[in-house]
């Protein structure tokens, strides 16, 4: 038996195309094999910046004793959940349901028929802890298929039926004070954030307090943003010398990282702080949305012009080698110079051998020292070996993305932000968009379209990134993209009035998922709710603004329950509940713009460029006396026309 990963596009996959494992990607022709040798499939769900999942690798999978065992007793195969976000709920949801909890990299153990009796996460090699070692664990299933198979069989069955039974969201209605209370009671009053440790960056849950203050004045939302904002970008979680937030804090004070770094949580963090700038002007919401800006633009785009899914938490096998310091290392770089640092930046030995990440907790009483001495530390650092790169470009991340970097090149009067997110939006729309069909894939890497087809997310969040382009840019093929993929949405993803997860025509799988669920990333029913919530603003469709109904109602419950998980859903009930607003701005003014981006809450619909633009919302809004004129709307009537910035920041001035 061969080892199938070599042919992946997968930078995943691909980390496994030597291992002695007999790897097969997720196919019919390897279940099909699991029935015709007459045994289980194992299921191993990962990603490329997963350091757990290296070390399982490591310990097992590159094991000739532990592979051959493998591929004597089971048919292997090797799935990437970033590639196959459908393959990984499904499974995930199972997981959690068995063992309580779930993770990565997720080991599961299927029938021939795909129904999970046999759930876990990483096992080591050697029995630890109480767990049992993977070699134990494949002992026992083996016995078990082949003594209590009907037992086996059972509970695959139950598995597929109740959880595939408690899949469809309970609609509802939301109430966005409620859920302002429910986060104040979660937030951590001396660390910020929510919740203990680990802590994640709450960054939906953010953009909704923004927007719910920028609505209500609740002076108690700002602060809970203002401080968690202040504390995450301060922290070891944030690469003080180039950028960018890694992927969670494993303590509650936001100063050990679990190194790997997401294009997701950047792109979403970016618009936070742009947004946060915008509200109070905060110096340090404008350096950290302009740095890590420059992270994406520097660090993960592709030659193509997209945007690189993650960098990886390790480097030669170790954690957080390349960001970390010791006072040693300090005083061999910088000299006289090093003391002052260590002192500024907290080098105190958290980890290993005497090193640290480097935090900021006060601005250098000499930024111009500071500034000077991070470019040499900079430089230092590019001699370490780099973090492995997944440059696979997701069509949902790059969506985020897109949006991020055009709202704050325009805010931020950056335009070669926006430049960057056209580059990325063509990326997408030239090779993941199949122009006959009209399905947009997922993933694509060195140019190259990959096999698996969109999800909800993918649409919808790619979307959102082409109506933000066009209130920037006035190009007309961004709605036209926009509208034809939302066209496609509803064909494909919507039945009864209830969204899924995966399209009608996509593979059919033990069920089909839908889970509205804001969690690392917002959820495809939430994405579905902000991009279609804009596109009726832009279109005055009916159809529209039903679909945007449709799909926040789904999120209803976990609002009122959880709203931790609900914020890109809570967003958007924001939105609604300030209007929605639309502006129109004729003719070509870049102050306009700005103002309008600025000023206007965080989900206007905006849209700018001559008058005959083939909008429908741009319809009679004419220049006024031969100058640009900003229209502010809402459900198509509109307000005088505007044609002077501080004319247009008084009128979109929250009422007192």
């Amino acid at each position: 038996m061969v080892n199938e990963l070599g042919r992946s596009t997968s930078p995943y996959l691909r980390q496994h195309a030597e291992n002695p494992v007999a790897w097969r990607e997720w196919s019919d022709k390897a279940f099909q094999e699991a029935r015709e040798r007459d045994v289980p499939v194992f299921l191993s769900v990962g990603y490329s910046a997963c350091h757990w999942c290296h070390v399982m690798a490591h310990e097992s999978f590159e094991d000739e004793a532990t592979a051959a065992y493998l591929n004597e007793h089971f048919v292997s195969i090797k799935v990437d959940r970033e590639e196959r976000p459908d393959v990984d709920a499904i499974y995930m949801a199972a997981t959690v349901a068995m063992i309580g909890q779930g993770g990565w990299p997720m080991s599961v153990f299927l029938t021939p028929d795909a129904e999970p009796f046999f759930c876990g996460t990483y096992f080591p090699k050697d029995p630890r802890g109480g767990m049992a070692s993977f070699r134990q664990v494949l002992e026992s299933l083996a016995d078990a298929w082949q003594t209590k198979r009907d037992q086996i069989d059972g509970i695959g069955r139950r598995v597929v039926e109740q959880l595939g039974a408690q899949q469809r969201p309970v609609p509802g209605e939301f109430d966005t004070a409620k859920a302002a209370q429910l986060l104040r009671a979660d937030f951590d009053p001396v660390d910020a954030g929510f919740g203990r440790a680990p802590k994640f960056p709450p960054s939906m849950v953010l953009d909704f307090l923004l927007r719910h203050h920028r609505r209500t004045g609740s002076a108690d939302a700002l602060a809970m943003v203002a401080q968690t904002c202040d504390r995450m970008a301060r922290g070891g979680m944030y690469d003080q010398l180039a950028g960018g937030f890694a992927r969670y804090s494993v303590d509650g004070q936001w100063v050990v990282p679990h190194f790997e770094k997401m294009l997701y949580d950047n792109a979403l963090l970016l618009d936070v702080y742009t947004q946060w700038w915008t509200v109070g002007g905060d110096p340090l919401a404008r350096r950290v949305a302009e740095e890590t800006a420059e992270f994406l633009l520097t660090e993960l785009r592709t030659p193509e012009g997209g945007f690189a899914s993650a960098l990886d938490a390790d480097t030669e096998g170790e954690e957080g080698k390349y960001y970390v310091w010791t006072p040693e290392q300090l005083r061999d770089e910088l000299g006289d110079d090093a003391d002052w640092v260590i002192d500024l930046c907290d080098v105190t030995g958290t980890f290993e051998h005497g090193s640290s990440v480097l935090q900021l907790r006060v601005d250098p009483d000499d930024p111009e020292r500071w500034q000077r001495i991070r470019a040499t530390l900079r430089q230092a650092r590019s001699h370490r070996p780099y973090p492995g790169r997944d440059d696979k470009v997701v069509a949902a991340w790059n969506g985020l993305a897109i949006t991020a970097l055009t709202r704050a090149g325009i805010v931020l009067d950056k335009p070669e932000y926006v430049e960057a997110a056209e580059h990325a939006a063509r990326l997408v729309r030239d090779v993941h968009l199949d122009h006959d069909t009209g399905r947009l894939h997922r993933t694509s890497r060195d140019g190259i379209r990959g096999t698996a087809h969109g999800v909800l997310e993918d649409y919808t969040a790619y979307a959102q990134g082409c109506l933000t382009l066009l209130g920037a840019t006035g190009n007309i093929e961004w709605f036209e993209t926009a509208e034809r993929l939302l066209d496609r949405t509803l064909e494909q993803f919507v039945a009864d009035g209830s969204y899924f997860d995966t399209a009608a025509d996509a593979e059919e799988l033990v069920w089909r998922p839908q889970d509205p669920t804001d969690n690392a990333s917002p959820s495809g029913v939430s994405l579905a709710a902000e991009a279609f919530t804009t596109l009726a603003s832009l279109t005055g469709s009916v159809r529209y603004e039903t679909a945007a109904q449709q799909a926040l109602q789904a999120s209803a419950t976990i609002a009122d329950r959880a709203p931790r998980f609900a914020g890109r859903a809570l967003a958007v009930a924001e939105t609604i509940a300030a209007g929605p607003l639309e502006i129109a701005i004729a003719g070509d003014s870049p102050e306009l713009r700005r103002t309008a981006l600025t000023e206007a809450p965080w989900g206007t619909a905006i849209v700018a460029g001559g008058p005959g633009l083939a909008v429908p919302l741009m319809a009679g809004r004419d220049l006024v006396d031969g100058r640009a004129a900003a229209y502010v709307c809402q459900k198509f009537t509109c307000r005088l026309p505007i044609v002077l910035p501080e004319d247009l920041r008084r009128e979109l001035k929250p009422q007192a």
